[in-house]
């Protein structure tokens, strides 16, 4: 790599770092601007939280075998039920149950 693509590369990050630090930024001012959040921002808000975890667990769950699939289901119906390291720890059991029984 020359040093014009080096000098290149460092300007994408700088670019993507402040386009980020803006977005971010933005968001939090635009907020302390509002003398109160309209309810449509509200619930996209509140909506976040599902969708980030979504987008952690379906690539998991999609790619992650049968082995995995079925954890996470088991682990989804625990967890409806009782606390997070128990439904964890379920879920790490049938994982590894089921990869010992398919070796």
């Amino acid at each position: 790599m020359d040093s014009s693509e080096h000098m290149q590369l460092i300007y994408i990050i700088l670019a993507a770092a402040f386009a980020t630090f803006l977005t971010r930024i933005g968001g939090y001012v635009m907020i302390t601007q509002m003398k109160r959040i309209p309810p449509r921002m509200e619930a996209a808000l509140n909506s976040v939280p599902a969708a980030v975890l979504s987008t952690l667990v379906a690539p998991a769950f999609v790619r992650g075998g049968f082995d995995v699939a079925a954890a996470m289901l088991v682990a989804f119906a625990v967890g409806l039920r009782v606390s997070s390291l128990w439904m964890l720890a379920i879920g790490w059991l049938v994982v590894m149950t089921i990869r010992y029984l398919t070796v």
